[in-house]
Order: C-alpha cells, then sequence, then structure tokens
C-alpha cells in the first residue's frame, strides 16, 4: 500500500517525511553517517534487500541528500557520500538515536554507540541552542509561535489558549 503523501501539507516536518519518511531510508542515513558509503556495506549494515537499496539511494541523490562518485570502472561501481544537505539530517538520525537509548527502544538494554567529544571523551547530547550566545535554552523557555509562513492550520495549532504559542 502506497503511503499518502504530504507534498503540499504547508509544514516543514511533513515536508522532510516525504523525503525521509521511509524507514529504509533513515537507516542508510544512519549509516553514511557512521561513515559507511558502499552499497555492500549498506546491505551488510542494513539487510536491506538490493531492489529497494537501490531506489531508495536513488532517491536520496535525486533529493539532494547524497551525491555518488564512481571508485571502479570495471565493474562500474559507486560510493555515496552525505551532501550538505544530507548532514544537516545527522542531527535527526542523532535525535532518534539518543530517544532509542534512553527508552531502550532496541530492548537490547544498553546504547550500541555513544557520541563523544575528540577531545575530553566526554559524552555529547542534541540540545537547542540560542544562535546569539551558543547557550541551550531550558526546556521551560521554550516557546513555540507561528513562523512567516505559517497558515490558518498552523497558527490554529499553536494558539495561545492550547499553552503552545506566545501569549
Amino acid at each position: 500500500m502506497k503511503a499518502k503523501s504530504f507534498a503540499g501539507m504547508r509544514c516543514s516536518v511533513a515536508g522532510a517525511l516525504e523525503i525521509v519518511g521511509d524507514r529504509w531510508i533513515l537507516l542508510l542515513l544512519r549509516d553514511l553517517g557512521l561513515g559507511l558509503k558502499r552499497y555492500d556495506d549498506f546491505r551488510k549494515s542494513c539487510g536491506i534487500p538490493t531492489t529497494t537499496l537501490s531506489k531508495r539511494l536513488q532517491v536520496l541523490e535525486e533529493q539532494g541528500v547524497v551525491e555518488r562518485s564512481r571508485y571502479s570502472d570495471r565493474p562500474p561501481r559507486y560510493e555515496y557520500h552525505l551532501t550538505e544537505k544530507g548532514r544537516d539530517l545527522w542531527k535527526v538520525t542523532t535525535a532518534l538515536r539518543e530517544w532509542g537509548d534512553r527508552w531502550d527502544a532496541s530492548g537490547f538494554g544498553s546504547p550500541t554507540v555513544e557520541v563523544v567529544d575528540r577531545e575530553t571523551g566526554r559524552e555529547l547530547r542534541l540540545a537547542l541552542v540560542d544562535p546569539e550566545t551558543g547557550q541551550v535554552v531550558p526546556r521551560e523557555r521554550i516557546c513555540i509561535r507561528p513562523g512567516p509562513g505559517a497558515d490558518e492550520n498552523v497558527r490554529w495549532m499553536l494558539k495561545p489558549e492550547r499553552g503552545n504559542a506566545e501569549e
């Protein structure tokens, strides 16, 4: 069954899901973020069927998330690299990993990878940061308000009486 398209929906999350809403694509983004580059490595890591892998890599390339470069002429073989657009998605897979680690989504009781500071060895976590000060903003200070592209549905969802938007 084909999933419903979110094309045309005035929502950045829906638009992003048009590209990354497939679970195989999220695993490929995970692998690319971990440094895997080659078709056979993706197959081994994910256990993804070859036809599915080819289609998902093609989608990622068409969307400008990855670019491929030939590393062998005979036979023709390619490596896949994240573009700047693709590297920005690393935060998404990191957020999913952090959530999965916290709530033991894998069912194995402990994280399989750790993200650490290369210099200190201390664990790192994603956070919402004020771009001017570089300071982490505490959750209780976070407010969501309609942006310049908001339509009436977004404004409705973010009405102050719902406790989301600015009062």
